[in-house]
C-alpha cells in the first residue's frame, strides 16, 4: 500500500502514550478473561463478544503502531529499545483505527443477535463484516507480510468458486454476501477456535515469557549454559544449543530466539573457530527447536491441543522424546564438528562458575517448577498455569532480585505494554486462520481436498508424508509457523489420519515441518536472521543449517511410523527405540562429518552412514524393519570396535 508523503499527520507525546496504554490494556483485558475475572464479578457474555472487545483494542493498535510500509518507522521504535521516539501517524491510519474500534465494538455488543441472522444477513451486520474483513486483511499484511495475506485471499476466492472446481475437490456454491457475513458472525470462523486460543492461552504465555525476559531470565539461561558447556569440546556451539533450548521455552519465536541468544553465542562460536556460516546455522537450528521443547512450546502446540481435543499436557508429553532427540542430535553434530576441525576450547576466563551463576539467579527455575507442576500434576488449564507461573516470576524477582535489580511498578506497566505489542500480530494471524477454516467449512472444500491428497499419494503413507513435508516447507516461505500449522492441520492432517496415522502423530509431523521451514532454503527466516548476526551469506547459512540439522528432518518420519517416540508403548520399548535412534543419529552424523573417535576415510564414512540409516529406519515402515534395525546395531558395534582398534594402533605407532 502506497503511503502519501504529503498526507496530514498526527504526532506528539499523546499518540505515544495512547499506544502504550492501549497495548497494556489489551494484555490486562485478555488476562482478566483468562482468569475468569468477569464471571467472578457477575458479567456473563459470549466468548465471541469478549474477543470482539479485545479486537477493538488490537485492530486499532495495528494501524497506529505498524506503518503501511516498513521503510517508515512505527509509532514506537522497538528495534532500538526506545520508548520515547514517536513517528507521525497518517490521517488515513487514524481513520482505519477508529473504524476498526467501532466495528469490533459493534460485534462485542451485537453478536448474540446478529450471529443468529446468517440466513437473513441484515444490512448492519453485512457492513460491519465487510469492513472488518478488509481491515483484518490489511492488518495481516502489515504485521505478517504479503505471503500469508495472499493465502487467505486465495482460500476466500476458492470458497467462492468451489462449485466450479473438478469433481474430486468440488464444494458447494457460496454467495459472496453469505461468505463475508459468516466469516465474522459465525462462531467457527474469524472469531473461532484459533482466536479463542490466542486471546486466552497464548497471551498468558507471552506475558510469562516477557516478564521472565525482562527480569533477567534470558541472561541467566545464557550464563548457566556457558557455565555448563563452556569447558567441553565444541563448547561454544553447545552453549548456543543449550541456551537456545532454554530460551526457546519462553520465547516461542525462532527469530526472537536467534536475535536474543545469538548476540552472545554467535560471536563466541566465531571466536572459537567456527566458520560464520556454520555459527549462524547452529544458532538457527537450535533456536528452531525452542518451539518444540516442552513444557512451553510454540503457539501452534496450544492450537494442536484444541484441534485434537486433548489437554495441553498430553501434547507436551508426546513432544518430549522427539525434542530430546532433536537436541541430542545437535549436541552430537556440534561435538563431532569440533573434533574433526580440532577447534580450541572456549577461553576459560570467559566461562563463569556454575556456583556463581546459581548464586545470582537460583530462583528462576521456581516459575518453571510451578508451571510444570500445575500443568502435569494438578491438571490446571494452560492459561491458569501460565498466570500462576507469571505471578511467581514477579514475586521471586521482586524478593530476590537479579544482579541487584528488582522490578518496579513502572516496569510492570512496560511488561504489559510489550506483551500487548507482541500479540497484535498473533491476533491478525488468528483472524487469518479463522478465515481459512471458515472458508473451507462453509464451502465444503476441506473434505474434498483431503480426498484429493489421498488420491494424489495413491494411498501410500510415505508419499503423503513427503507431500505434507514439502507443503510445510513451501508454505513456510514467509509464513509464520502457526499459519503453516493451521493450514496443513486443516488440509493434510485429516488425510494422514485417513491412512491410519494416529491424530497426535499426524499433527506433530505437521508442527515439526512447519518449524523446520524456518531453516530450509530458499526462504529460511531463522537462518537469515542468524546470518545477519554472523556476518555471513544468508543462503550459505541456510544450506549449512540443513546440513547441520539433517537428522532433525528424519525425526518426524520416525515418530509417525514408531509410536514409541510419542510415549505410546511400554517403558522398555520406548527406552530401546530412543537409544537406537540416538545411536543412529550419532553414526549418521559421524559419516556425514567424517569423524567418529578418529578421522574417517571415504569408505568408512559410507559404512557409518549406512549403519546410522539402518538404525533410524522406522519400525512401521515395513515388516522387516526391526531386522534391519538389528543389523544396523551390529554394524555399528563392529565399526566402533574397528575405530577403537585403529586408534590404539595409531597411538602405539
Amino acid at each position: 500500500m502506497a503511503v502519501d508523503a504529503s498526507a496530514p499527520r498526527v504526532e506528539g507525546i499523546l499518540m505515544r502514550r495512547l499506544i502504550d496504554v492501549m497495548a497494556a490494556l489489551l494484555t490486562l483485558a485478555a488476562v482478566a478473561w483468562a482468569a475468569d475475572f468477569y464471571r467472578l464479578v457477575g458479567i456473563n457474555v459470549y466468548t465471541e463478544q469478549y474477543i470482539g472487545a479485545l479486537c477493538a483494542l488490537a485492530l486499532p493498535l495495528v494501524y497506529l503502531y505498524v506503518p503501511a510500509r516498513r521503510r517508515t518507522r512505527s509509532a514506537l521504535d522497538d528495534e532500538t529499545g526506545s520508548r520515547g521516539r514517536v513517528d507521525p501517524v497518517p490521517w488515513y491510519d487514524l481513520v482505519a483505527a477508529i473504524t476498526g474500534f467501532l466495528a469490533c465494538a459493534y460485534i462485542a455488543v451485537r453478536f448474540p443477535v446478529l450471529s443468529e441472522e446468517v440466513s437473513r444477513r441484515p444490512w448492519d451486520g453485512m457492513i460491519v463484516a465487510a469492513v472488518i474483513c478488509v481491515l483484518f486483511l490489511e492488518g495481516l499484511r502489515r504485521t505478517s507480510g504479503v505471503a500469508i495475506t495472499a493465502v487467505v485471499v486465495v482460500f476466500f476466492v476458492l470458497a467462492l468458486g468451489a462449485h466450479l472446481l473438478p469433481d474430486v475437490v468440488a464444494g458447494r456454491k457460496v454467495q459472496l454476501s453469505r461468505l463475508t457475513y459468516a466469516l465474522i458472525w459465525d462462531s467457527s470462523a474469524v472469531f473461532g477456535v484459533a482466536m479463542q486460543i490466542i486471546t486466552t492461552v497464548v497471551v498468558c504465555f507471552v506475558l510469562f515469557g516477557t516478564m521472565l525476559f525482562k527480569t533477567g531470565g534470558s541472561a541467566f539461561f545464557t550464563d548457566i549454559s556457558m557455565a555448563l558447556m563452556g569447558r567441553q569440546r565444541g563448547g561454544a556451539a553447545k552453549i548456543s544449543i543449550l541456551a537456545s533450548s532454554l530460551f526457546g521455552t519462553i520465547s516461542g519465536s525462532v527469530v526472537a530466539n536467534v536475535v536474543t541468544t545469538g548476540v552472545v553465542t554467535i560471536p563466541l562460536m566465531k571466536k572459537g573457530g567456527f566458520r560464520p556460516e556454520l555459527a549462524g546455522a547452529i544458532e538457527a537450528v537450535s533456536s528452531t527447536g525452542g518451539q518444540l521443547m516442552p513444557p512451553v512450546m510454540g503457539i501452534a502446540a496450544f492450537l494442536m491441543a484444541e484441534f485434537l481435543q486433548v489437554p495441553y499436557y498430553e501434547v507436551a508429553l508426546a513432544a518430549l522424546i522427539p525434542a530430546v532427540l532433536f537436541y541430542s542430535a545437535l549436541f552430537i553434530q556440534a561435538d563431532l564438528e569440533a573434533a574433526r576441525a580440532g577447534l580450541a576450547l572456549v577461553d576459560p576466563a570467559s566461562v563463569p562458575a556454575v556456583r556463581a551463576v546459581l548464586r545470582q539467579g537460583w530462583f528462576f527455575p521456581i516459575p518453571f517448577v510451578i508451571l510444570i507442576g500445575t500443568l502435569f500434576w494438578l491438571n490446571y488449564e494452560p492459561e491458569t498455569a501460565a498466570l500462576l507461573a507469571t505471578v511467581a516470576v514477579l514475586l521471586t524477582a521482586f524478593v530476590f532480585g537479579f544482579r541487584g535489580q528488582r522490578p518496579k511498578l513502572r516496569d510492570l506497566f512496560w511488561m504489559l505494554r510489550d506483551t500487548g505489542v507482541i500479540v497484535i500480530e498473533l491476533f491478525m494471524i488468528g483472524a487469518a486462520a479463522g478465515a481459512v477454516i471458515g472458508s473451507l467449512n462453509l464451502s465444503g472444500l476441506g473434505f474434498g481436498l483431503t480426498l484429493a491428497l489421498v488420491h494424489l499419494s495413491g494411498g501410500n503413507l510415505l508419499a503423503l508424508l513427503v507431500i505434507a513435508a514439502i507443503g510445510c516447507i513451501v508454505l513456510g516461505m514467509g509464513l509464520p509457523t502457526v499459519g503453516v500449522y493451521i493450514l496443513l492441520a486443516t488440509l493434510i492432517a485429516p488425510a494422514l489420519i485417513e491412512l491410519k496415522v494416529t491424530p497426535m502423530a499426524a499433527h506433530m509431523f505437521i508442527l515439526y515441518f512447519g518449524c523446520l521451514s524456518m531453516i530450509t532454503p530458499p526462504v529460511a527466516i531463522g537462518a537469515f536472521a542468524a546470518s545477519n548476526l554472523a556476518g555471513a551469506d544468508p543462503m550459505k547459512t541456510a544450506v549449512q543449517a540443513v546440513r547441520f540439522g539433517w537428522s532433525v528432518f528424519v525425526i518426524p518420519f520416525l515418530f509417525v511410523f514408531s509410536g514409541t517416540l510419542l510415549m505410546q508403548g511400554s517403558a522398555l520399548m520406548i527406552a530401546v527405540d530412543f537409544l537406537v535412534a540416538v545411536a543412529g543419529v550419532w553414526f549418521g552424523a559421524a559419516g556425514v562429518i567424517g569423524y567418529s573417535i578418529r578421522p574417517l576415510r571415504a569408505v568408512m564414512r559410507v559404512w557409518h552412514v549406512t549403519a546410522g540409516l539402518f538404525m533410524l529406519l522406522p519400525l512401521g515402515a515395513f515388516a522387516g524393519a526391526r531386522v534391519i534395525n538389528v543389523i544396523g546395531v551390529c554394524l555399528a558395534i563392529a565399526l566402533l570396535a574397528s575405530n577403537r582398534l585403529a586408534k590404539r594402533k595409531a597411538w602405539a605407532a
